[in-house]
C-alpha cells in the first residue's frame, strides 16, 4: 500500500496506536508498516505486532545499514546503526583484493557493506546461528562472499590461515546479568546466543582474538566492536594476544571499536 492510500482517520488511528506503544518515531514506522502490507487487513496485522513489541525491522522484514537494504528474518539481531561506525573504520583499512572475513556476522551486513563498498575483495562470514546464516546468504550473494554456519573460526577453509587482510567481528558483548535491563525488542525477540558475552561481555571477544593470530597475514588488522567501558578490556586481549591496539570512538553514534595490527615482525 501507500501512504496517499490511507485517509487521514486511518492514519491518526495507526500514529496514535504506536505512539501509546512508546514509539518515539511513530510516524516514520507508520509510513513504513503501510508500505509493508498489501491490504487493510494485513495493515492492521503488522500494527498491532508493532504496538506488542515485535522489532520494527523484523515485521517489515528488512532495515538499513549503510544504505544497503538488509533483509531480516524473526529471531535474527537486528543490526544496529553505531555498528556502522565499525563498518566504516574496516572500509577504511581494507583494499581491493584483501581477503575478508566476517565473524559472528549475524543477518551480513557488515560483510555486505564492505563487499559494496570496496571491489574484489576475498569475503568469508561466519554465524552459528542457522536462521542468521539464511539470512546472510541472501544479504551476500555467492558472487560477493561465502557465508559458513559454525562457531567462530570452526568452518573457515584452511588455506585462509595467515592470509587474512582484515578481520571484523561484532561479537556479542552484552554481560550476561545485564541482559535483563535490555530493550524487550532485543532481550524478547533476538537470539539470545546474539547478545550473550558472557559474566563481562568478552567471552566471545576472548576467543576470537586469541585465535585470530593464527589466520591473520603479516600488517593484517582486527576491528572488533566493544563497549566504552569494556574497551580498555579489549585492547588488553588484543596485547596479551600479541596485537597492537588503538581505541577509536564516535561521540554522535556511541560507537567503539578496538583496532589491531599483527606486527610484520
Amino acid at each position: 500500500m501507500e501512504y496517499r492510500e490511507i485517509g487521514s482517520s486511518v492514519w491518526d488511528t495507526i500514529v496514535w496506536k504506536l505512539r501509546a506503544a512508546g514509539c518515539v518515531f511513530a510516524e516514520d514506522e507508520a509510513r513504513l508498516l503501510i508500505a509493508a502490507s498489501q491490504n487493510y487487513t494485513e495493515l492492521a496485522n503488522l500494527v498491532d505486532r508493532r504496538a506488542a513489541g515485535f522489532p520494527l525491522e523484523h515485521i517489515i522484514g528488512w532495515t538499513e545499514f549503510c544504505g544497503l537494504r538488509i533483509e531480516l528474518d524473526p529471531g535474527v539481531f537486528v543490526p544496529r546503526q553505531r555498528t556502522e561506525f565499525l563498518a566504516r573504520q574496516a572500509i577504511s583499512l581494507t583494499q581491493p583484493g584483501d581477503v575478508v572475513v566476517d565473524l559472528c556476522c549475524g543477518s551480513g551486513a557488515l560483510g555486505a557493506a564492505l563487499s559494496a563498498s570496496v571491489e574484489g575483495i576475498a569475503l568469508y562470514a561466519v554465524d552459528i546461528d542457522p536462521a542468521a546464516v539464511y539470512c546472510a546468504r541472501r544479504n551476500i550473494p555467492i558472487d560477493r562472499g561465502l557465508v559458513y554456519e559454525g562457531d567462530l573460526f570452526e568452518p573457515l577453509p584452511a588455506q585462509l590461515a595467515n592470509r587474512v587482510n582484515v578481520m571484523i567481528a561484532n561479537a556479542p558483548y552484552v554481560p550476561t546479568e545485564s541482559i535483563q535491563f535490555m530493550p524487550a525488542e532485543a532481550r524478547v525477540h533476538e537470539a539470545r546466543i546474539a547478545l550473550d558475552g558472557g559474566a563481562d561481555g568478552l567471552d566471545v571477544q576472548r576467543r576470537i582474538v586469541a585465535e585470530a593470530p593464527q589466520w591473520l597475514a603479516k600488517g593484517g588488522l582486527l576491528l572488533v566492536e566493544t563497549s566504552e567501558k569494556q574497551a580498555p578490556l579489549t585492547a588488553e586481549l588484543f596485547t596479551q594476544n600479541g596485537l597492537l591496539p588503538k581505541w577509536v570512538h564516535s561521540d554522535e553514534m556511541d560507537a567503539n571499536v578496538i583496532i589491531g595490527i599483527l606486527s610484520d615482525n
